[in-house]
Formats: structure tokens, sequence, C-alpha cells
């Protein structure tokens, strides 16, 4: 597991010659790695409903690792692609998030964002503020605030979630194939047992109350669907 160093300044000049790097922290859908070869690539990933127009720089990531967020991860409003609830976390909250952690250039990172809101990759973010204050709310929209929890190896690591807390959502719960997703990726990044990702995700709010660890390890395996 790699640590998470705090944002305590802004992180090293990597130098012009170098293209800048950048981790990008998933904790939803996208710790599967064939779900972000959608956003990276272009695509459809399997028992979606959206295609996705990919990066300008289709490369895969370096590197990826598994991380812990600070935060709680929720799940609330309607997915596009999905249906049902989806992944959001709140960095304010006591808690943390198993998450999965690639190295990408910042153009990438700004690429997926932008997918990720429904919109066409092309414009880097302006990361400055993330990267000196940790926060940057760049829009109203579900994924419009930037969040940098801290460096890997002196890398910035960065995700993006709601402007709004936890208190304030409007929880929803997943849908199975969209928790199928997540649960291949805990797999994938930390060696999660079908058993531990239900008995996780069952407890996070907004699913909470709609799944047990029973009913989410049944849908797992694939016995139910939606």
């Amino acid at each position: 597991m790699e640590e998470i160093r705090p944002l305590v300044s802004p992180p090293p000049d990597r130098g012009p010659a170098a293209p800048p790097l950048v981790w990008y922290a998933a904790y939803g859908s996208n710790m599967h790695a064939d779900r972000l070869a959608c956003y990276l690539r272009g695509g459809r990933p399997p028992e979606g409903e959206r295609d996705y127009p990919g990066c300008r720089d289709t490369r895969p990531p370096e590197r990826s690792v598994p991380v812990r967020l600070p935060g709680l991860l929720y799940f609330a409003l309607e997915s596009r692609t999905w249906g049902g609830g989806m992944a959001f976390y709140d960095p304010r909250r006591r808690g943390t998030a198993p998450a999965r952690a690639y190295l990408l250039t910042a153009g990438q990172f700004s690429d997926i964002a932008a997918q990720e809101m429904g919109g066409v990759a092309g414009t880097d973010l302006d990361l400055a503020t993330v990267l000196r204050t940790g926060r940057d709310p760049q829009g109203p929209g579900r994924y419009q605030t930037l969040v940098c929890p801290g460096t890997l190896d002196g890398v910035p690591v960065l995700s993006f979630t709601a402007p709004w807390t936890l208190a304030e959502a409007e929880l929803n719960a997943p849908r199975a194939r969209y928790l199928r997703n997540l649960a291949a990726g805990l797999a994938d990044a930390h060696g999660w047992s079908p058993r531990r990702t239900a008995a996780y995700l069952s407890t996070r709010p907004g699913a909470a109350g709609h799944w047990t660890a029973d009913a989410l390890l049944a849908a797992l395996a694939g016995r139910t669907g939606g």
C-alpha cells in the first residue's frame, strides 16, 4: 500500500523537458483498469449505456498503485452510464476510502475529468489552485471539484468529487452492474475478496439500507442483475 504524504506546499517543478505527471486517484468504477481504458482510448464499458470519446493521449498509465484516500465514500444522484447512485467521496469526513492511483499526464487527467462531466476532451485544467490549497471547486457539477490530498514520490495526487458535503448529498443506491466494476477494481488494486468488498460497499451511505452484505455478494457473483 502506497502512502500519500499530506499536501504542505506546491509539488516540485518537474522541469520543462518532461510532461507534467500526476497521480489520478480513482475511488469509484475507474478503479477497474478496463473501465479506465474507455476514458483513455474511447469506447463503451461492459454493461454501460454510454460511449466515451477518449483522451487526446491514449497511452496507458505509466503505473498504478493501491492507495487510501482520507475521507468517506458514498453514493448519490443518478448515473448516466449505469443508472442508480454513483460514487463520490467527501474528503472532509473522518475515515479512509480505498482507491487506485494511476500515473498519468496532466492532460490525460484533464480529459478524464471532462468526460466524467459529459464533455469533450481537449482543454487542460488549471491545476494551480488545487495544487496550492488542496481543493478547487471549478464549477457546480457533480465531478467539478478538484481535490489534492497529498503527494506520492513527490508527484501530486489528484481526484475529483462533488462540491457538496455528504450531509448535503442526494443519496441514491447504486446498481449491481456499477458495483461489479468497483469490486473488480478493489480486487485488482487491493486484492480484496468479494466478501470483503460486499461488507465494505454495503455500509457506504447511499448503499446502506438498500444493499445487505449477502445481497451484494450475490450481485457481485452475477446471481442478480441490475
